[in-house]
């Protein structure tokens, strides 16, 4: 009970514009859209700016507000001034809201040099969308959440976590055991056995869970899996004496359970990665980020609230009180998108800065790096960098990648030099490339060469990289 209490009171310290903020962030391109359109139809204190008109006239329209309805054929206004009292004793700061130009109103600054790219309709919901629909349901801790965060934005289209636990912790700055605890939670969330590492923790996890009715399946899949997947029918018979009908009856289990639990759902909207940046290189050779978020609805608070301000005896106490409410998210959200797209810009730009051999270069110069370090460059903390780097991608002239392609494990030279592991990996494919087919390289013959070429790799850390790359074992990729 303290625990949970512990965790509750974790969560309270978020304010509700915090919260906000944090969902805006991890949002992509598209699913931001997706989700201004729905605030849109709720909130009618929001309203999209069609016109396009300046800042600084819509606040100038609306600090002489005052000066036309007074003006107004000659009305007398000593009725609006006691509604406007009246409001005022309710504590809501219309003025202050009205002319805050930051709260009043939202727009994309226009950049013609930024590249165009068509939308797709949003329609299905997304794998990730509906893991961190369930994780934010969940009374796990702010630090708990920003690791199931992390952990399910690494999940590929099969429902597999692709990144090592250990991987994780590194770049979130935490210890392994916590990241083991959270993807715990993730792997029984909808569809069951999201988040294995391996095709026999997927399947013992919905055996697991589904509470099997045959426990030989269980103990078939947990201690006998390298049998079972050659098919050794025979040598599992012996070894848990048993009968083959015995085991005839576990494989009818088995084949009941979904080795691919991500099936059914896509990555990405209608399966089109469209970048959230664009980054262009000048003439001087100077970069350039655009936000490629043309399509992003411009919002601005509705001003028909003002008759109902002006006019006490058409708006109701509940009326006002709803108005407030409605006003209220609307500063919050537009206040969001603001902070959401000048973190993602400060993010990019020390990205470009880190990385800047891989942009003058190409990807073959990409360095070693961790969330802490872009974290640590603009002071902001390792969750508002995670969440700004999952799921968003930008369009280079090396072609697009995810922000957090950028982030990779440090790999020790024999020079001393510290090397991302992701050129580990592309050595490792070029490798299996072009070996012989008819005598495939095994995970220790790779070590071993990579070990020549100066690098001190581990056969177990070869083949954690070439099952994060989906390249199947030496065996299986013999060619008779």
């Amino acid at each position: 009970m303290p625990n949970l209490i512990q965790r509750l009171s974790l969560q309270l310290k978020q304010s509700p514009q915090q919260v906000l903020l944090s969902s805006l962030l991890q949002l992509p391109i598209l699913s931001l859209e997706q989700k201004l359109k729905v605030e849109l139809e709720m909130n009618p204190l929001l309203e999209i700016d069609e016109e396009m008109e300046m800042v600084e006239e819509i606040d100038q329209e609306v600090e002489v507000v005052d000066d036309e309805v007074e003006s107004k054929d000659g009305e007398d206004t000593d009725d609006e001034d006691d509604a406007i009292d009246e409001f005022d004793k309710e504590e809501i700061d219309w003025d202050a809201i009205l002319n805050d130009e930051d709260t009043y109103d939202y727009r994309m600054p226009k950049d013609d040099s930024a590249e165009v790219f068509e939308r797709p309709e949003v329609a299905q919901t997304t794998l990730p969308e509906h893991l961190l629909s369930q994780l934010h349901m969940t009374e796990l801790s702010e630090k708990e959440q920003m690791i199931g965060e992390y952990i399910i934005w690494n999940i590929n289209e099969d429902g597999y976590l692709t990144y090592s636990l250990d991987a994780i912790a590194e770049n979130l700055q935490v210890e392994p055991g916590d990241a083991e605890r959270v993807l715990k939670v993730i792997q029984r969330f909808d569809p069951i056995g999201i988040g294995a590492r391996s095709l026999q923790e997927c399947l013992l996890i919905q055996l697991v869970d589904n509470e099997c009715s045959v426990p030989l399946a269980v103990e078939i899949i947990r201690d006998h899996f390298d049998d079972f997947t050659n098919k050794r029918y025979e040598k599992i018979e012996k070894k848990l004496e048993i009968t083959l009908d015995d085991i005839r009856e576990a494989i009818e289990e088995i084949t009941k359970l979904n080795p691919k639990p991500g099936e059914g759902y896509v990555l990405f909207h209608q399966n089109v990665i469209v970048p959230d940046l664009v980054v262009q290189r000048d003439e001087e050779g100077e970069y350039h980020i655009s936000m490629n978020d043309w399509n992003v609805p411009h919002l601005r608070i509705n001003n028909s609230y003002k008759k109902l301000l002006l006019d006490k005896k058409k708006s109701s106490k509940e009326t006002r009180d709803y108005i407030r409410q409605s006003l209220e998210s609307a500063r919050w959200l537009i206040n969001s998108i603001h902070q959401r797209r000048a973190t993602i810009q400060r993010v990019m730009e020390a990205i470009i800065e880190k990385q800047i051999d891989f942009f003058d270069y190409g990807p073959e110069n990409i360095k070693p790096m961790i969330l802490k370090d872009i974290a640590d460059e603009i002071g902001m903390d390792i969750s508002t960098i995670s969440r700004v780097t999952n799921g968003k991608y930008v369009q280079t002239e090396h072609g697009v990648f995810e922000l957090k392609y950028f982030f990779s494990e440090r790999i020790k030279s024999d020079a001393g030099d510290d090397v991302s592991n992701k050129i580990i990996k592309n050595f490792i494919k070029e490798m299996i490339d072009s070996e012989d087919s008819n005598k495939p390289y095994n995970d220790q013959k790779i070590a071993e060469i990579l070990k020549e070429k100066g690098f001190q790799v581990a056969r177990r850390t070869v083949a954690k990289y070439r099952e994060q790359m989906m390249i199947p074992v030496s065996r299986l990729r013999r060619k008779l």
